[in-house]
């Protein structure tokens, strides 16, 4: 590794130097801040040494804007005053390590071994993180219906705060989705993000993956366990499907939005946490509220911003799109020479109402890619659900006037047409009654 040890004695930076050396690494010194952030400007490291008290300046200090200049580097902090405040605020402020003088050779291998893993843990991390963009499709968040854009903004415009958000919307949205971008653009995208499905397990088993528990706290508990929140430190707790939270679970949920505290099943300690809170939900929580299901105030802790992910089926004018990129992913995941869809199968696509979303249309896709021989895909390839679908068993009659069902109508043939000319051409009409009907209904 390309290792920087900063440290004021010349004689104590030579000998850690050829210490290092010795150990098969590359180092530098530097004997102050200024010449510590010229290495960094032109030299990449992996690793830092270096001493709490610089003549006239704090180590401590200095600390903080070695890490924002090199987020990547791992600092081991080094003195000859060592205490146990100074090691945990050491710590604290982003510190790997910390070393007492005088450390022993094997000391300083055993910190470096520990370097050293990590970063091959990391590196195997993101291999995995890139096999899975591999296999799975990286959702599109780009959107042409305006209230979905609308949602997207709110939910974009939070995402550097510390807000609680909700995410409401149908199963198979992307609600997840969203969650995780929302961390991507937060302050802490650099720490985890954490799921809990809350629908997933009992309530004893459930309280004990979120808050963790103590060796023989139940049946089963054969060691200590950290739980989510404590996994999820500094960084986002995602709640999946918050309604389903058991009614015993939710005053310690609200204890933790209030006071970010919690204690481990089967412990007495109280324990302290740092983590941003996003729940989704598919149910009608006022309902729940009013039938005693769902604590209103766990709502209004929960429900700082709330952002509503629309069905598909309200969201036409994204149906191809998002049907486009899914089959590039799958038409390169499966080594197909596929080109499109037919005709009658885009029409398809934005006629079906599409219950199960977008996770639904996800499934169409890969299976149309994998039972068509190309050059394009039939409504043979769709699952039979989708294949035949009549356009008006899809409209809700009921309470429907015919200017809703006609601009209902345009929309779905616009989705479905390259042009403007080709969609009038289905309607009967010719494009500047089309026009004068857009503006009408405000298509």
């Amino acid at each position: 590794m390309n290792i920087l040890v900063i440290d004021d004695d010349a004689s104590l930076r030579r000998t850690l130097r050829l210490s290092l050396e010795l150990l098969g690494h590359q180092a530098a010194e530097a004997r102050d801040s200024a010449q510590a952030f010229d290495l960094l400007h032109h030299r990449p490291f992996e690793v830092a040494f270096l001493d709490l008290r610089l003549m006239q300046e704090q180590g401590l200090d200095l600390l903080p804007r070695l890490l924002r200049m090199a987020p990547g580097l791992q600092v081991v902090v080094v003195t000859a005053h060592a205490t146990i405040e100074t090691a945990v605020e050491a710590m604290r402020r982003g510190a790997f390590d910390y070393l007492p003088k005088p450390f022993t050779p094997d000391q300083l291998r055993v910190v470096l071994d520990r370097i050293a893993r990590m970063r091959q843990l990391q590196v195997q991390v993101d291999d995995l993180a890139e096999q899975v963009r591999a296999v799975a499709p990286e959702v599109d968040l780009q959107t042409d219906e305006p209230q979905m854009r609308q949602a997207l903004e709110v939910a974009f415009k939070t995402a550097p705060t510390e807000a609680s958000i909700l995410l409401r919307g149908e199963s198979g949205t992307g609600k997840g989705v969203l969650a995780r971008a929302i961390h991507a653009r937060s302050a802490r995208a650099a720490a985890p993000f954490v799921t809990v499905a809350c629908p997933s397990l009992s309530a004893e088993l459930l309280e004990s993956e979120l808050f963790g528990h103590v060796q023989g706290a139940f049946t089963g508990a054969i060691r200590d366990t950290m739980g989510k929140v404590a996994a999820a430190e500094g960084g986002t707790l995602f709640l999946d499907e918050i309604g389903d939270l058991p009614l015993a679970l939710q005053p310690k949920l609200l204890r933790l939005l209030q006071e970010k505290c919690y204690e481990r099943v089967g412990e007495t300690e109280t324990r302290t946490c740092n983590v941003r809170i996003i729940a989704a939900t598919n149910r009608n929580l006022e309902a729940d509220i009013a039938a005693g299901r769902f604590r209103e105030d766990l709502f209004y802790r929960l429900n700082v911003i709330e952002v509503t992910m629309l069905p598909l089926r309200q969201r036409i004018s994204d149906i191809l799109p998002l049907a486009d990129h899914l089959l590039r992913f799958f038409t390169r995941q499966n080594g197909k020479s596929i080109s499109g869809f037919a005709q009658p199968v885009r029409e398809v696509l934005v006629c079906y109402p599409w219950p199960g979303n977008i996770r639904e249309l996800r499934n169409a896709i890969e299976r149309g890619v994998i039972l068509s021989p190309g050059p394009m895909i039939e409504r043979c390839h769709l699952p039979s659900q989708i294949g035949n679908p009549v356009v008006l068993e899809n409209i809700s009659l009921e309470g429907t006037s015919l200017d809703q069902m006609e601009a209902e109508h345009i929309r779905h043939i616009l989705a479905a047409s390259e042009t403007i000319e080709e969609a009038a051409e289905k309607l009967g009409i010719n494009a500047s009654t089309l026009y004068r009907k857009r503006k009408r209904y405000g298509i």
